[in-house]
């Protein structure tokens, strides 16, 4: 009986046209990206935690290869636009408890073509502490990596959109 069942599922996805959004990526931003994150000057090590965020979704999620800028298909330029915190939770003497990250980017990505996309993501993560205490710097950028990760997947989203759009997913 889960034979059958297994069957059906795969069946269903086949007959819908599903494909995943590694495979629609790749057929978008081919097999070579190059990144870039532009360093801001007040916030430089959130910068840096930007930039390795990006290349671990693209190695570790989509399978791309980061190279250098010759060697790219495309070309993926990514700022760093805001980073806040707000707190989310109290404890019954008025602590905070827990916080939201929230991240917002912007990634401009240079096809290959030479046509340019720019995507606003944005990201959250939600976050507790001790009461009465403060957020460390460890916790701090733990929690911006992650927001930096949601964000990075509504770009991943929006790029497969745009393969979708592009009937580049049959390739």
């Amino acid at each position: 009986m889960r034979f059958f069942g297994l069957i059906l599922v795969v069946a269903l996805f086949a007959g819908c046209g599903y494909r995943p959004a590694a495979q629609v990526t790749q057929s978008v931003l081919g097999e070579n990206v190059f990144i870039d994150v532009t360093i801001n000057v007040q916030d430089p090590k959130n910068s840096v935690l930007i930039k390795d965020a990006l290349k671990e979704a693209m190695i570790g999620r989509l399978g791309r290869n980061v190279v250098s800028k010759e060697q790219a298909q495309t070309q993926l330029y990514g700022t760093l636009g805001s980073v806040g915190f707000s707190a989310t939770m109290y404890d019954q003497d008025g602590y905070v408890t827990a916080y939201k990250a929230r991240v917002s980017l912007t990634i401009v990505t240079v096809f290959e073509t030479g046509e340019r996309e720019t995507v606003r993501a944005s990201g959250e993560y939600d976050f507790t502490i001790e009461a009465n205490s403060v957020i460390s710097d460890a916790r701090r950028f733990e929690a911006i990596k992650n927001a930096s990760v949601d964000a990075l997947d509504e770009y991943i989203a929006a790029i497969s959109i745009r393969g979708m759009r592009h009937g580049k997913h049959d390739q």
